[in-house]
């Protein structure tokens, strides 16, 4: 019998994926919500066999997988303390020189708002942001750098009219070419691919509370070994490692860890 052991397996062939890392019950009702709404309904062989011959298909579901819920400034004081503390700390233990990784980028807000209060310190030029995502449909909007009235809702006045112009339609906001140059954009699975190294600091927030506890410590060790030490990681608000001693962290301060 074809179950969803069967199309864990092949959808790990098709996308690269391993669904087996990821929290089954909430990715299963994920999963099946858009193959019912595909009329595959309680039929998973169905549904993969239409993936291999639907490449559109196939882009969708590896769409409607991964969360893509972003928002420029997405927790202010986060971000204020960012700029304020933990900035300070990264110049003053590595330079102006900084290499930021924004995983798990989503639409590219992440990074954007990263490059904005970075370009505000920093000398132009002098750091590099890499945002990485899974998704190529979130990786395309990103850079294209387009944003609706309501994604950029939330960013303080200063930074949206330095940093954004308002398009004709007088709904849209694109970001200036400037803080374009500072992010490089690049598909890359969390759970499978190569991480970067000599890197400052790493946020990632939001995401891996969607994985089992053995993907979470795998991916806390990449971030370890991709960061030098004294970096930072900067987490979600509704993260904590909770054995980070264990990962080769230390708590630095709400939702930020160093690497000691």
């Amino acid at each position: 019998m074809y179950d969803y052991e069967a199309f864990k397996k092949d959808v790990y062939k098709l996308t690269n994926i391993n669904l087996s890392l990821y929290k089954e019950r909430q990715m299963k009702r994920r999963i099946e919500s858009l193959r019912d709404r595909e009329g595959f309904k309680d039929d998973y062989q169905g549904f993969v066999a239409a993936m291999k011959k639907d490449k559109d298909l196939l882009y969708k579901f590896v769409n409607h997988l991964t969360i893509n819920v972003s928002e420029f400034y997405r927790n202010p004081g986060q971000w204020k303390q960012f700029e304020d503390q933990i900035l300070p700390y990264l110049r003053e233990n590595f330079g102006d020189r900084l290499k930021v990784w924004s995983a798990a980028c989503s639409t590219g807000d992440e990074p954007y708002t990263l490059a904005m209060i970075m370009s505000k310190h920093l000398p132009k030029g002098s750091f590099k942001v890499y945002a990485t995502d899974i998704d190529e449909a979130v990786l395309a909007t990103a850079g294209m750098g387009i944003y609706s009235q309501k994604s950029v809702a939330g960013l303080p006045k200063d930074l949206l009219d330095k940093n954004f112009k308002k398009l004709a339609d007088g709904k849209s906001y694109q970001i200036s070419d400037e803080i374009k140059k500072c992010v490089e954009f690049k598909k890359h699975n969390l759970l499978e691919d190569r991480y970067f190294t000599g890197i400052h600091m790493i946020v990632c927030r939001n995401v891996i509370i969607y994985f089992t506890d053995e993907a979470k410590d795998r991916v806390y060790t990449g971030f370890n070994k991709a960061m030098m030490n004294k970096g930072i990681l900067f987490i979600g608000s509704t993260e904590q490692i909770v054995n980070a001693k264990e990962l080769g962290f230390d708590n630095f301060k709400s939702f930020f860890y160093v690497k000691p």
